[in-house]
């Protein structure tokens, strides 16, 4: 059976950047505000959270079995915001990288047959976690280069 890996490829990119991005983030730089009480620290929580999330569902698919999951991405989100600030800016970004690596590895490792059964469900949890990383990196590399 074949199936597009091609998520393996971008997640890698987008994984790779978001090191590179944190490897150049002063004190001071984790501290910028991003817009709407949003900080580059808050935003690498919220890529970590949902990098979790995906990596914890897909853990939970391949024991249990696959399921709907269902997610208010809004309401969500708000809640991150507000635990986010209690975390120290430079774990933040430490969490970004390992929630990133975690996911990508259960990605790359999944099988053929799992792999066909999540796109099969139609299920919303996105393989390919690099356009929502891009998104923020965008962001942030906006406020860091003093574009934003």
């Amino acid at each position: 059976m074949s199936v597009d890996r091609s998520f393996v490829e971008r997640n890698r990119v987008a994984r790779e950047r978001l090191e590179r991005v944190i490897a150049r983030l002063s004190d001071d730089d984790v501290r910028r505000p991003l817009g709407e009480g949003w900080t580059v620290a808050t935003s690498l929580v919220h890529l970590a959270f949902w990098d979790r999330r995906a990596d914890v569902l897909l853990g939970k698919w391949q024991k249990e079995g696959i399921r709907p999951s269902p997610a208010d991405t809004d309401v969500i989100n708000d809640a991150v915001l507000i635990q986010s600030r209690l975390i120290p800016p430079h774990a933040a970004a430490d969490e970004a990288v390992a929630a990133a690596r975690a996911v990508d590895e259960k990605l790359e490792a999944l099988s053929s047959e799992m792999l066909a059964a999540i796109l099969e469900a139609g299920s919303p949890m996105r393989l390919d976690r690099a356009t929502h990383r891009h998104e923020h990196l965008d962001e942030i590399e906006r406020v860091l280069d003093g574009a934003g």
